[in-house]
């Protein structure tokens, strides 16, 4: 699907607290570094190069995010990301971790983030181009809030589990 980009990760047994679980603060690490990724493989930029060029940038104002399914070590992981929501001034990303099947979601996120005048320190309205690459990105979910956005995934999760 256009706009929706995924990627492969292992779960590193160092990243996992002592029960075997991967770590909360790392499911954050993994879902945004697969995100700039997906950036700079999929949009034809990087974050530097967009500062470099404009002055600007995007700046994560809030993050949400619903742990499902815990993840264990040595897993073979796939974080998806697509922009779901596009403002003047802001987007909302999510941010999805599923098996290796891509059958089970272990965690949503959904990352809103504010265009931001680096030399300004103050946020600014998308730009005409900005805004027709992220229109030509943006994916449309049926859910409009996050919380039934989790709930659907929770009970999608029982499905399969139950199949």
């Amino acid at each position: 699907m256009k706009g929706e980009y995924t990627s492969r990760q292992k779960v590193r047994f160092s990243d996992c607290d002592p029960i075997g679980h991967l770590n909360n603060v790392k499911y954050l690490e993994y879902m945004m570094n697969a995100r700039e990724d997906h950036i700079t493989d999929n949009y034809g930029f990087s974050y530097e190069d967009l500062i470099r060029e404009t002055g600007n940038t995007w700046i994560a104002v809030q993050n949400q995010i619903a742990y499902i399914k815990e993840v264990r070590p040595n897993k073979i992981i796939n974080i998806s990301s697509k922009i779901i929501k596009i403002a003047d001034r802001t987007t909302v990303t999510e941010i999805l971790m599923k098996d290796e099947k891509n059958q089970l979601t272990h965690a949503v996120l959904w990352v809103t983030a504010i265009f931001f005048d680096m030399k300004h320190r103050k946020s600014v309205v998308h730009p005409p181009e900005i805004v027709k690459m992220l229109e030509d990105q943006c994916v449309q979910i049926p859910e409009d809030n996050f919380e039934e956005r989790a709930l659907k995934i929770r009970k999608e999760n029982k499905q399969w589990s139950a199949s």
